[in-house]
């Protein structure tokens, strides 16, 4: 391993602008609990700053040359945590089996979520230093946190201490996650149902400022997109679908920086996703959350920090043990 990147990484956690605003746990700065059916697992701020002191650092270095390599990887990984966080229990990661059926291949999730290889080179070399020791779960955790500030965004201290699932379940995939065409309610619901609340929604709905989204998901704001979309925008968006395996940006604007344009874009009428767009739509308290993120990108930073906090401490009743490998169970020995 290259040292270097330590040095890096610290320097970059002492003076960073982004990582001098780290947002903390707003019960205890140390330690949290993530509920397993009533249960409670302690998820702490330096779980491993014993057992595996470089590991921060090797993520971090592995993150920074993927996003150097490709700036879309940033919106990759970052969703790659989200699509896990109905569990965070780095279900997402697990190859099919002949006898289960992953969440790969779940329609949310089919020739859409990217980076697998990045976080199997990871766990490589977190492998290599601190064998068995960090979760597959916990990297998903902090790559998130490290493509948001290698892109421009807030940072915060990542809870740590996750178990990886045993299983993974194509159906919870497909029931969880939210549909791109979800109205607010049915956002809303999802969240609800795991303890996040309509701010949470908010903000955690502006990861949608960086990354990509195939016509596909779209479609309904290509066919007439509603009452609230702009027509220059509808129009630009006809032009570039010419098949829907086209890719467009989520934020045609900055769309590799994490920023509040997002917020804008949905005020505008140009937020590309129906669930996007649906933000604005009805909920007087939803639509000033995304004025107040439009008009001052700190305090969707702060909140967005706060919200990934909450989210991450999310945990599947079927974690329990730490993957050697990220795509498979661990083999029981006789």
């Amino acid at each position: 391993m290259d040292f270097t990147y330590i040095a890096a990484f610290v320097w970059l956690m002492m003076f960073s602008p982004a990582f001098g605003s780290t947002i903390p746990n707003s019960t205890n700065p140390n330690q949290a609990e993530a509920c397993v059916n009533g249960g409670a697992i302690s998820l702490t701020f330096d779980f491993y700053l014993s057992s595996c002191p470089e590991a921060e650092a090797i993520v971090f270095a592995w993150v920074e040359k993927a996003v150097s390599d490709d700036p879309r990887m940033a919106a990759s990984l970052l969703r790659l945590h989200f699509h896990d966080c109905f569990g965070c229990d780095a279900s997402v990661l697990l190859d099919d089996t002949a006898s289960m059926a992953g969440e790969k291949s779940a329609a949310p999730n089919a020739n859409s979520l990217r980076g697998f290889e990045v976080i199997d080179a990871i766990k490589a070399e977190v492998e290599y230093f601190c064998p068995q020791t960090v979760s597959c779960a916990d990297i998903l955790a902090i790559a998130a946190r490290d493509a948001v500030v290698l892109s421009g965004g807030p940072a915060w201290e990542v809870e740590m201490g996750r178990k990886d699932s045993v299983i993974a379940s194509k159906a919870a995939a497909n029931n969880n996650i939210p549909s791109p065409n979800s109205d607010l309610p049915t956002l809303l619901s999802k969240f609800q149902a795991l303890g996040l609340s309509l701010q949470d929604l908010l903000a955690l709905s502006g990861a949608h400022t960086m990354g990509k989204a195939r016509c596909s998901t779209f479609s309904a704001r290509l066919n007439g997109g509603g009452p609230d979309i702009n027509l220059e925008f509808l129009q630009s968006l006809q032009q570039l679908c010419a098949t829907n395996t086209t890719l467009a940006d989520l934020d045609r604007a900055t769309p590799s920086t994490f920023d509040n344009r997002y917020f804008t874009n949905i005020l505008s009428g140009e937020g590309l996703l129906p669930s996007d767009q649906a933000l604005v739509g009805g909920v007087d308290e939803a639509r000033a959350l995304v004025h107040s993120y439009a008009l001052d990108a700190r305090v969707f930073f702060r909140d967005f920090a706060k919200s990934m906090i909450v989210m991450g401490g999310l945990q599947s009743p079927a974690a329990g043990e730490i993957r050697r490998n990220c795509r498979a169970v661990n083999q029981v020995l006789p």
